[in-house]
C-alpha cells in the first residue's frame, strides 16, 4: 500500500514488536510489560517504584498491576527507601535477575538482527525521524500550532 500513513507504519510496526516479544516471553510464563520492568530496574542499587512509571511510559495503575504480578511470581520485592520514608525502593530477586537476563538477550538479538540488516545510515536516519515525532509530540506541536511544518 502506497499511501500508508506515518502513524499506520508506526502502529503495525510497534504491534508485529509487541507480539514478538510476547511469543518469547510466554516460553518462559512471562510478558513483554514484566520483561521491559525487569530491565528498568536497577539490578544493584533497585530503582524507586516512582521513576519507573516514567522511565517505561506506564500509567501507574498498569504498572501497579505488574508489579503485583511480578512481586507475586518472586521476581521483585519492595524495600523502603532509606532516602525517603515514605517511597519503595523495587529490588530484583535472583530469580527476577535470571529472568531479567533472559529478557537481556532477547533485546540484544532483536537488536543485533536489525543492526545486521539495516546500515547504520538507515538505522540514524530512523532514530532523528523517531526524536523528531517524539520531541514535537511531548512539545504539543502537532494539534495546539496552526502551523504543522517547522523549518
Amino acid at each position: 500500500m502506497k499511501d500508508k500513513t506515518i502513524d499506520y507504519i508506526l502502529r503495525t510496526t510497534w504491534l508485529a514488536v509487541n507480539k514478538m516479544y510476547n511469543e518469547e516471553a510466554l516460553k518462559f510464563d512471562s510478558t513483554m510489560a514484566t520483561g521491559f520492568a525487569l530491565l528498568s530496574i536497577d539490578p544493584e542499587n533497585g530503582t524507586p517504584s516512582t521513576s519507573l512509571g516514567p522511565k517505561m511510559g506506564m500509567e501507574a495503575t498498569s504498572l501497579s498491576r505488574t508489579l503485583k504480578t511480578m512481586e507475586t511470581k518472586g521476581l521483585i520485592e519492595r524495600k523502603p527507601n532509606p532516602e525517603d520514608g515514605r517511597g519503595v525502593l523495587i529490588f530484583l530477586t535472583e530469580f527476577g535477575i535470571e529472568k531479567r537476563n533472559y529478557s537481556k538477550e532477547r533485546v540484544i538479538t532483536f537488536n543485533e538482527t536489525i543492526r545486521a540488516n539495516v546500515s547504520e545510515d538507515e538505522l540514524a536516519n530512523f532514530q532523528k525521524v523517531a526524536d523528531v515525532i517524539n520531541n514535537m509530540i511531548s512539545n504539543k506541536q502537532i494539534y495546539n500550532k496552526k502551523e504543522h511544518i517547522l523549518k
